[in-house]
């Protein structure tokens, strides 16, 4: 990895639940595995330390002048559109600083959600016996209500008997209404819980409960550190830093078309 490569910067929602930031930074530690050499760091919104600013202020004393920031979301609610776009535009002006895509939509969390499906229990012998409930947080930004809806379609286009999308708040479903209804579609003879969250804290918790009193039959677990999400933030780090490597290579063309003209 060339000196000169952007920083990677992780924007994390954070949690008073301290499994959440453990896992955010599980998460960060394997997808580094992926890029040795590349400088990543961790930095939490809310809840958390190390702060986002507290980030952006050592980096800018350290010399550094070019960050990706990913959001660590999987949808692009308002924590994408307005909260993050808001503190890092309070960042030290020495930085240049780009907002990379959120991790949804992308063909890798779908084989994510099934990784944990798999390794609760299931199988791909049982898909099409086995009705799946994508659990997400919620949200009242109808894109990211759209965004849940259609990882649910792409997933239920994998194989499984059907798949419904739930939320632990802001939007309904709830999770134990969509098992319940799942239960009563034909074909559906067990009903897992995904829940489609990347850590753990109170929102999955409310999945989990929701799971337990509706009577599923599997609770997968989080996303958390799984491959996949390794894989896609590596990807979208990737996508960002290449913009500017394109924005570089067309100013150094340009001067050198200048110099030659001259």
């Amino acid at each position: 990895m060339p000196a000169s490569a952007p920083v990677l910067l992780v924007l994390a929602h954070g949690s008073r639940d301290p499994r959440h930031a453990a896992t955010v930074r599980s998460l960060v530690d394997r997808a580094g595995l992926l890029r040795p050499g590349l400088r990543m760091e961790t930095a939490f919104l809310d809840f958390n330390l190390p702060s986002v600013p507290g980030v952006l202020d050592r980096l800018a004393a350290e010399g550094v002048r070019e960050v990706v920031a990913l959001p660590l979301l999987l949808t692009r609610a308002f924590h994408a559109k307005a909260d993050i776009p808001a503190v890092l535009s309070a960042a030290p002006p020495a930085l240049r600083i780009r907002q990379a895509a959120v991790l949804g939509p992308s063909p890798l969390l779908p084989a994510a959600v099934e990784r944990r499906l798999y390794e609760a229990g299931l199988t791909p012998a049982d898909k099409s016996t086995t009705g799946v409930v994508l659990a997400s947080a919620g949200s009242s930004d109808p894109e990211a209500i759209a965004a849940i809806a259609k990882t649910a379609r792409e997933l239920r286009r994998t194989g499984w008997c059907s798949v419904r999308p739930a939320f632990a708040s802001a939007s309904l479903p709830r999770t134990e209404d969509a098992v319940r209804a799942l239960r009563a579609e034909p074909g559906v003879r067990r009903v897992a819980v995904s829940p489609y969250v990347i850590a753990p804290g109170r929102l999955p918790d409310r999945i989990a409960a929701g799971a337990a009193v509706s009577g599923a039959d599997i609770l997968a677990d989080v996303l958390g550190p799984c491959p996949e999400l390794a894989r896609l933030l590596i990807e979208r780090y990737e996508t960002a830093a290449g913009t500017w490597r394109r924005q570089r290579e067309q100013e150094r063309a340009g001067l050198a078309l200048v110099a030659a003209a001259g």
